[in-house]
């Protein structure tokens, strides 16, 4: 059976308004709780700050979970929502997403993106049943997290360059064959980030919806598709690789520090001028100076053999030999040696 994947119920309200009588389960994190909490009245059970998303340390966390709990709430960013998620689904609960920042797009995906065996793979679960923004909340978060969302949708940029490149060398499976027609709807929706990101970096709300739009677009015509590779290629390898070398004490980096710099790297390794994109970039408030040189550098010249390691679907790092010289020239032209 196929199952084509909806988005999950998007209710956008003030957080005073939401009325919880179920018992909870809540993950969040210590400052985004601290900004919110005042307004939300969740009957607790438990509360959780997860560190990270390895599948066997969520594992323990839904196996802990108080039988007394029928609901789970995700309040936060990526992570949070990703444990939020992975939990609800274990113990078979509903789960209810509150983002305090529009920082990634799996707040509305059906799945969840699982560490293990030092990649990312993705675990199905479904939608949540219920996602809740208050614009007063994610307009009013940091700049460097509140709106870099926007780089799920700019990974379309590099993500459709890899997958037409495998295309070209008869190198996609069956299931996730190139399709013009999707990949020109998804060119067009990079193509608008370029516009809002610096209202997105502004705090506008206007631009901040624009965004939210986007990114419900993007995971429509994948879930359509069934795959993910119009937004999966060099720049998410990237990030799956160095993760584990710049982890801060066992706890997870915000996804756009890490795939601000992937985009860059794989768009310059396309022969692509990189400069529109990293203004775009700084616009939207991501972070580019957040990874050392040398953990970049040494990441680079291990991803040939990582991609290959970890059988990822097929692009230009599967058939490109990265020295030392070439990583150092990649990082120059990226400017990520002087970010």
């Amino acid at each position: 059976m196929t199952t084509i994947w909806n988005l999950p119920r998007i209710e956008i309200r003030s957080l005073s308004e939401i009325k919880e009588s179920r018992p909870t389960a809540l993950l969040t994190g210590k400052t985004a709780w601290g900004r919110v909490h005042s307004y939300l009245g969740l009957p607790l059970v438990v509360q959780a700050e997860p560190t990270n998303a390895r599948r066997n340390y969520m594992d323990k966390l839904a196996e802990g979970l108080p039988e007394q709990a029928e609901v789970v709430y995700g309040v936060g960013g990526g992570l949070v929502a990703d444990v939020a998620k992975y939990i609800g689904w274990r113990r078979g609960l509903p789960v209810v997403l509150v983002p305090t920042v529009l920082s990634v797009d799996g707040f509305f995906t059906a799945l969840v993106a699982v560490r293990e065996e030092g990649t990312v793979g993705y675990e199905i679960t479904g939608p949540v049943d219920r996602v809740v923004i208050d614009w007063d909340v994610v307009s009013t978060a940091p700049a460097h997290f509140r709106g870099t969302g926007i780089a799920e949708i700019l990974s379309m940029v590099t993500g459709l360059m890899d997958w037409r490149y495998a295309a070209e060398r008869n190198m996609n499976t069956a299931q996730e064959r190139f399709q013009q027609w999707a990949a020109s709807l998804a060119a067009g929706i990079a193509q608008q980030a370029f516009k809002i990101a610096p209202g997105v970096g502004e705090g506008r709300v206007d631009a901040l919806r624009n965004l939210l739009d986007l990114i419900c677009v993007e995971v429509q015509l994948t879930n359509q598709l069934g795959h993910n590779r119009p937004q999966e290629g060099s720049e998410q390898y990237f990030a799956y690789a160095i993760e584990p070398r710049v982890a801060r004490n066992d706890r997870g980096v915000p996804y756009a520090d890490l795939i601000g710099p992937g985009i860059m790297l794989a768009a310059a390794l396309h022969g692509q001028d990189v400069r529109p994109i990293r203004q775009t970039l700084l616009a939207a408030g991501i972070r580019l100076g957040q990874l050392r040189t040398t953990d970049i550098i040494d990441t680079l010249q291990m991803l040939p053999n990582y991609v290959q390691r970890h059988d990822l679907p097929y692009s230009i790092l599967h058939n490109t030999e990265i020295s030392r010289e070439r990583a150092e020239a990649l990082v120059a032209q990226t400017g990520l040696d002087s970010a």
